[in-house]
């Protein structure tokens, strides 16, 4: 079952100095993907001007991963923690209530991409942690950049969810197989991708459940996000 969401269908806030995309929009009652897309609560967009700040949605106690896809982000927070994540680089943290935490474009001059994805809430407070990937790493295969085992040098999720990253280039086929009962969300950062008959361009989500495996081919160079997903909590 294929579960399609295209870039043009996500909700758009646009303000001064910051435009965030939401794939989800917990205020849409009338859409069906508003809760989330099986554990996935949250994947926001955002591009930063230079100084802008990155607003945030109120958190209970929650995982959240951040992906910087260009420029650099700043950031701060109560426990004394501060510094800049690059381009390339993911960064897991733990945020909720009672916690100040600010995150910003850390350029005056260069705009940034950033992305955010929220799994189910988590129960545990592992602090944070950060690490970047290569395009080598990510060209072609898909690299692991976290899971709960932390395999392959993976950032660390108090989650049952599984973050993959590609830049596949023209005409490379990615595939990834399902395990039975667990589902997968797919997210072209850039580029343009075939997943059997459906095009996907950048921006466009798709959510896959009770299938065997994603698999999806490079029209041009592309770059992904796969998120492999268990059951909602």
């Amino acid at each position: 079952m294929i579960t399609l969401r295209r870039s043009g269908e996500r909700h758009h806030d646009r303000r001064r100095k910051h435009g965030v995309w939401l794939t989800f929009d917990a205020k849409d009652r009338d859409d069906p993907l508003a809760g989330g897309f099986g554990s996935l609560q949250i994947l926001d967009e955002d591009r930063l001007s230079p100084g802008a700040d990155l607003s945030r949605r109120p958190d209970s106690d929650a995982e959240i991963l951040i992906y910087v896809c260009s420029g650099a982000l700043a950031y701060d927070d109560s426990t004394g923690r501060a510094g800049a994540i690059q381009a390339g680089a993911f960064r897991r943290t733990t945020a909720g209530r009672g916690r100040r935490r600010h995150e910003a474009n850390a350029s005056r001059s260069d705009s940034a991409h950033v992305f955010r994805l929220r799994p189910i809430q988590a129960t545990v407070d592992r602090g944070h942690e950060r690490k970047r990937f290569s395009t080598a790493e990510r060209r072609g295969e898909l690299c692991v950049v976290a899971s709960r085992d932390a395999r392959r040098g993976s950032l660390r999720l108090d989650q049952d969810a599984v973050l993959y990253s590609a830049m596949p280039e023209p005409g490379r086929h990615v595939v990834h197989d399902l395990a039975q009962r667990r589902r997968a969300w797919l997210h072209i950062v850039q580029g343009d991708a075939a997943l059997g008959d459906i095009v996907l361009t950048t921006g466009d989500g798709v959510g896959v459940t009770a299938e065997r495996a994603v698999s999806l081919t490079a029209r041009v160079r592309t770059e992904i996000l796969l998120l492999d997903l268990g059951d909602r909590a």
